[in-house]
């Protein structure tokens, strides 16, 4: 596949109407969505999101002020909570209905906290001294967390720490760990900064993790054997995001970790392809293999991605890292 005869990242349509991504996933941003009175209601990164059985928009931010802001998918403000989360940065929701909890991976607290949806807390998870490998809690730096559906089990992703793959039950019981930073391609990471269960395969699930400075995904069996690697030369790829049939991927800097406001995210069919890159140059394949992929300086309201998040209705919307306090922007699917 090549990017000949594909619609170019970045072409407009309209006076001021800009349309990014490939293929089948296309989009417009929805002017001024979810922008509040920064004096009442401030961000700082804005790290992740997720969304409730309500339909209601969650998005975790490291300001104190109020670390989570609770949104209606007009961008209107419903709830705020939290003023003890210095570190929040991973952000996953679990259960169901009246029963759905958050786990905030805190990074600088070194720990996950499990709350309601209210901001009660109801268990904590410290640093994995069980596994032997830490030998004290400032060791630990969680970036991310993924819940199995099918047993509640919790894996944490160590992406600034030792950068293992750490297993519990979802009691917060050790079960077990793997990975850890090294040279290995396959078995090891450089900054595992987020981890998914798949569950496409409804038989076989598995866990797709991020090396992210190795610019791939490593896909792993839910007990921690490797199976392969999903290449995504240019792409330092944040957090794998289920939707459908596809794989949605944050990604908050290209070429290079040190060259700024160069995000994007990306689009993964079933078959691991990427089919669109919102945002960045277009996906192409020469005998199989993805390009190098880069930032379209054409389109500037991406800074430094940091998540997304798709709905029911294929709208996205994307939380940013280090990108002036921004909120987050609502992308529409044309």
């Amino acid at each position: 596949m090549t990017a000949i005869g594909m619609m170019l990242s970045g072409r407009s349509y309209g006076k001021d109407e800009q349309i990014i991504g490939h293929n089948t996933h296309r989009y417009k941003v929805v002017p001024g969505w979810g922008i509040l009175d920064a004096g009442k209601n401030p961000v700082n990164d804005c790290h992740e999101l997720v969304e409730d059985s309500k339909g209601r928009i969650i998005l975790l931010t490291n300001e104190t002020k109020n670390n989570v802001l609770i949104y209606d998918k007009s961008g209107k403000l419903l709830e705020a909570w939290g003023t003890t989360y210095p570190g929040a940065h991973g952000l996953t929701i679990g259960g169901e209905e009246s029963d759905q909890f958050l786990l905030i991976a805190d990074n600088n607290r070194h720990q996950i906290i499990k709350t309601d949806l209210k901001g009660r807390e109801l268990m904590k998870i410290e640093y994995p001294k069980e596994t032997g490998v830490y030998d004290s809690p400032n060791q630990f730096v969680p970036t991310e967390t993924a819940i199995n559906p099918a047993n509640g089990d919790i894996y944490v992703a160590d992406g600034y720490g030792a950068n293992y793959i750490i297993q519990y039950d979802s009691k917060g019981k050790y079960i077990r760990h793997f990975g850890g930073r090294g040279d290995s391609l396959t078995e090891q990471f450089d900054c595992c900064h987020g981890v998914l269960v798949d569950t496409r395969n409804a038989k076989n699930p598995t866990l797709l993790v991020t090396d992210r400075r190795r610019n791939c995904l490593k896909r792993f069996t839910l007990d921690g054997k490797y199976l392969a690697t999903i290449a995504l030369p240019g792409s330092y790829i944040c957090r794998p995001r289920l939707h459908g049939d596809h794989i949605f991927g944050a990604v908050f800097r290209s070429t290079s970790d040190a060259y700024p406001d160069s995000g994007y995210f990306q689009v993964l069919d079933k078959n691991d392809k990427v089919v669109s890159t919102p945002g960045g140059s277009a996906p192409e394949y020469v005998n199989g293999q993805l390009q190098e992929q880069r930032k379209d300086r054409s389109f500037a309201a991406f800074l430094h991605p940091h998540d997304v998040y798709v709905d029911s209705d294929e709208n996205v919307y994307v939380a940013q890292w280090a990108s002036k306090k921004t909120y987050p922007i609502k992308l529409q699917r044309v």
